[in-house]
């Protein structure tokens, strides 16, 4: 497993694959912005004209795209991973989609003699610049023990859940949660606010209490200065709660909240506030309190 396929070269993939070119394996890269690749292929990375090319060349195939649509694109078609995969080789889709999409994901490798890894990652571009990402596997146990090695370097840890889809349910659940404190810790502190409370003084409360967690203080600065540069988009957390709320509705489990949370982070992204970090949903808020 020396020769790794990467495509994705967005600001998770590229600190991603750097890793791996770091830690010794023989990186084929393809995207499709190729100018996204100069940095890796600067580092030795090589070009892949097409994922059938790459799936060809290597022994592991990852993706780590936008959403499912993007995922098809990369697998299905003349130029698709699928038609150059052969038997035994690996596909991992470390992208944060459905698990029906991921089942289904499965089925087409499989069809072909592969193996399928769903393995979406818990953590932003820090973690991924640092290899310290959470890894969440779905998929078969011998693939996911293949892959172990490639998972100790992108990540701290990574943890197998069982069989396909059950590594992006696992990333709607956490991702659901990340959202919800998100939108717990900006109404807080607007409540704060509201009531004549100082900002600094309240996240230092917040900091010190049974409430303080490490989104908290990854993202008080963000809070402090009422700046938002995206080290995880609010459009992207957007997708992520609806995928929950859909695979909420097709397992019947209630989630009252989360709508309403999924109904304020669209509202956000309504008024342009898409492109930055998830946690400018504050900012939305200040808005809607008359704040700005």
């Amino acid at each position: 497993m020396n020769r790794i396929g990467w495509i994705g070269l967005g600001s998770m993939g590229r600190p991603m694959a750097a890793n791996l070119l770091k830690a010794g394996y023989e990186v084929y890269v393809y995207n499709r912005t190729r100018e996204k690749a100069d940095e890796l292929l600067a580092q030795g990375a090589r070009w892949a004209v097409s994922p059938k090319e790459l799936a060809e060349i290597c022994d592991v195939v990852i993706t780590m795209v936008s959403g499912a649509s993007a995922v098809d694109r990369m697998l299905n078609g003349e130029t698709g991973v699928l038609a150059g995969l052969s038997a035994g080789k690996m596909v991992i889709d470390m992208s944060t989609i459905s698990p029906d999409d991921s089942r289904r994901f499965a089925k087409q490798v499989a069809d072909r003699g592969g193996q399928f890894l769903d393995a979406p990652v818990s953590g932003s571009i820090k973690p991924a610049t640092d290899g310290t990402l959470l890894i969440l596997a779905g998929g078969k146990k011998d693939t996911y023990e293949s892959c172990r090695p490639l998972f100790d370097v992108l990540g701290k840890n990574s943890i197998h859940f069982g069989e396909s889809g059950m590594g992006t349910s696992a990333k709607l659940v956490i991702n659901l949660l990340l959202g919800m404190t998100m939108e717990a810790i900006s109404e807080s502190l607007l409540l704060a606010e509201k009531t004549g409370l100082q900002r600094e003084q309240i996240l230092q409360m917040f900091s010190e209490s049974g409430v303080n967690t490490p989104l908290l203080q990854m993202k008080k600065q963000n809070l402090l200065n009422e700046q938002f540069p995206a080290a995880f988009a609010l459009n992207l957390m957007l997708k992520d709660l609806g995928l929950a709320l859909e695979t909420a509705d097709r397992t019947s489990a209630p989630l009252p909240a989360a709508a309403v949370v999924h109904t304020v982070f669209n509202a956000a992204k309504e008024t342009g506030k898409g492109e930055l970090d998830f946690s400018a949903v504050f900012l939305h808020l200040m808005e809607m309190a008359g704040n700005q």
